[in-house]
């Protein structure tokens, strides 16, 4: 608790958490023992523009009330709009948010200034149900899509602390829903199971709070905030269920915030903010934006999993990065991550996705996840000592070449294993998902890509073991992961760095083996035979097992040019997991520096893969089968997926854009359609 204020017991355990975040972000302010690898400059005059970001947690309720169409009686209720946090979905009644500001300090040390912010829940939602002789039950449900404040801040700067109240005006858009469980209306147009929604229904309100803020250095603050919002009543009209609602909105929320004093704007929009590298505390963030368009193409027999012809679709993500030391060779490391937008048709249609970026789920209003939470531990052994540059979730410092590195927590398996110079992150280079990974590695992952597990690498000279094992999805291709953990996959990575000509190079091979319930394509296709319907994995899964191994090469001709590919081959009589519907793949391609033509700063790659996939499952799809990505319904004349890639990359000021095209032949296998071309651009920035 803060400035007098008491929280609930059920944010008791984050305000203590963010207290004893703040207490290690002013000693890592404040003189020590240990010099600090980038001696801290504390502000002392809090005075211009900044920006800033935000994570907390909210809890609220909504007073409703609900009349019945010819009813004078209305029906009472109250909407708890707190959410637990369930760890292996992802969801609860945290947020994640922007914000962007100015400060005048005064010289008695009062300080005055102007905020406006904007906040993206993952979860502030809350529901009722009521009951009537006319309609059955119905559920009355509210969803908090995205807020903001727009507020006046007064307080007192003592040096490098500064204490503040703020007040002004708050907004919300929120989604209103009525599902109709049983019953009837008396016109009949509703259905059991029917949901009526009006989307994105503003809200005006009010905002008030307390804060403190401490400086870091002579750009960066933390700040910790207590913020309570009230909204006027607002009523929504279901006319199918012949019922009207009323409510009203009150939020509560606790957040903890960093803040960058920009300096001289025109400088800012060149440059970009500062990372935030201190000894004991560091702070990244990059946003990317990606937009694809489909060009028509051939597409008959069109299935529920098919691409789309002549159509576009858009992703954009923001992602936090911050990180703190523990102890020595100790790091933990947070990333919260802001997400929106849609893969063309879904994220469907083809085997070797064309945008890494776009997740198996989607949504077109941005939401607040957090994908990773893992604690590294750093075991030095001997050898050489080699200089670390700061970096995303990198602390600065230095390693020797032999060393132990344990992680554990929640990251994505492909963070530590099968990684590649040239071919990796579809932020940056390819955005093929058969490119950037090897298209048979089925890492065990949520719908985002991320996972529970532990992984160890053991650097011994020239070569790496890398082992792990990580927590599978309750059923493929799910967004909630196992809590029993009884699914598991267990990966294991041997690499060898060597040089040739001078030049680094290096070879890994990969093995993964997974533990779960999956179904056989065989006994999909009997039980399909039998009861006439399409064939379907999930009616036959059991617990069994499926493997796979590849070869990942990455090589260095020049310091302008390199060289990358990878062969893989998986189980292709069982069901894939979580990554995609490939049984063998083959890619390789070339990332090429601009320096010979004058452009230094510029890269152009281009790649080429093959995805294949067995008997079983080209006779899955002709069942009528859906895998994860693939599926058209039928699938009579198979044929192997040929994909093509070439982009270019180029510096605008502090941002990073990105040219693509993509040439798919047998898009999911299927002879009968495409061939499909797909151009995208990418816009980056990070710091």
């Amino acid at each position: 608790m803060y400035a007098g204020v008491v929280l609930p017991r059920r944010v008791a355990f984050l305000s203590t958490g963010f207290g004893l975040t703040m207490t290690a972000l002013a000693q890592a302010a404040e003189p020590s023992g240990q010099v600090p690898k980038k001696a801290p400059v504390l502000s002392d005059d809090w005075s211009g523009f900044y920006v800033g970001a935000h994570l907390g947690q909210a809890w609220g309720r909504a007073k409703v009330t609900a009349w019945e169409v010819g009813s004078s009686i209305p029906a009472a209720g109250s909407l708890n709009l707190h959410n637990g946090h369930d760890g292996f979905a992802g969801t609860g009644s945290y947020f994640g948010g922007l914000a962007a500001g100015y400060n005048k300090l005064l010289p008695s040390r009062l300080l005055i200034g102007l905020e406006a912010d904007v906040t993206f829940p993952n979860s502030i939602s809350g529901s009722h149900l009521f009951v009537s002789a006319t309609n059955g039950q119905a559920r009355y449900e509210e969803i908090v899509q995205m807020s903001g404040t727009v507020r006046g801040r007064i307080g007192y700067a003592a040096g490098g602390w500064l204490l503040y109240a703020t007040g002004g005006l708050a907004w919300s858009f929120d989604r209103f829903s009525r599902t109709q469980l049983a019953g009837v209306p008396a016109n009949g147009t509703a259905l059991p199971g029917t949901v009526e929604s009006q989307l994105m229904v503003p809200r005006i309100g009010w905002a008030t709070g307390v804060g403190i803020e401490v400086a870091l250095t002579s750009s960066w603050t933390a700040r910790l905030e207590f913020l309570s919002t009230g909204f006027a009543n607002r009523s929504v009209s279901f006319p199918a269920g012949a019922h009207s609602f009323n409510s009203d909105l009150a939020l509560h929320s606790v957040r903890l915030g960093v803040n960058y004093r920009i300096g001289q704007p025109p400088d800012f929009l060149v440059k970009g903010p500062e990372a935030l590298d201190m000894d004991r505390f560091a702070f990244h963030a990059q946003t990317t934006f990606l937009g694809q368009y489909a060009f028509p193409f051939r597409s008959p027999n069109r299935g529920q999993n098919s691409l789309s012809p002549n159509h576009g679709r858009e992703t954009w993500d923001v992602t936090l990065y911050a990180g703190a030391r523990l102890w020595h060779g100790a790091e933990v490391w947070i990333n919260p991550e802001i997400d929106q937008g849609f893969g063309l048709s879904g994220t469907r249609g083809v085997a070797g996705f064309p945008s890494g970026e776009a997740y198996k789920v989607g949504e077109s209003v941005p939401y607040t996840r957090l994908p990773r939470m893992f604690v590294r531990q750093t075991i030095d052994l001997g050898g050489d000592t080699q200089r670390v540059e700061s970096g995303i979730n990198q602390f600065a410092g230095s390693q020797t070449t032999d060393r132990i590195v344990i992680t554990v927590g929640k990251f994505s398996v492909a963070d530590i294993f099968d990684t590649n110079k040239f071919a990796h992150d579809p932020r940056t280079d390819f955005m093929n998902w058969a490119l950037v990974e090897t298209g048979t590695l089925d890492y065990a992952a949520d719908a985002w890509g991320y996972t529970y597990g532990a992984a160890a690498e053991w650097y011994q000279g020239a070569w790496t073991l890398r082992f792990g094992v990580f927590d599978l999805s309750v059923v493929p291709n799910s967004a909630k992961l196992d809590p029993s953990f009884k699914q598991f996959q267990s990966v294991v990575e041997l690499e060898h760095r060597h040089q040739i000509a001078g030049q680094p190079g290096k070879v890994a091979i990969t093995g993964f083996l997974t533990r779960g319930r999956m179904g056989r394509f065989d006994d999909a296709i009997k039980l399909s035979e039998l009861t006439g319907d399409a064939a379907d994995t999930a009616l036959v899964r059991h617990y069994t097992s499926r493997s796979g191994v590849s070869l990942n090469l990455e090589q260095q001709i020049s310091p302008d040019l390199g060289v990358f590919a990878r062969a893989g081959i998986a189980s292709g009589g069982v069901e894939p997991y979580e990554f995609s519907d490939i049984d063998r793949t083959l890619a390789a391609g070339l990332s090429l520096g601009g320096k010979q033509w004058g452009r230094p700063d510029d890269t152009l790659g281009i790649a080429g893969v093959v995805n294949g996939i067995s008997g079983a499952h080209k006779a899955y799809f002709n069942a009528g089968g859906l895998g994860i990505l693939a599926g058209d319904g039928r699938l009579p004349n198979p044929g192997p997926e040929k994909i093509a890639e070439i982009y270019y990359s180029f510096p605008i000021a502090n941002w990073r854009a990105t040219l693509d095209y993509q040439f798919i032949a047998n898009p999911a296998y299927n002879r009968d359609r495409g061939p499909v071309s797909v151009i995208g651009t990418r816009l980056r920035a990070q710091f």
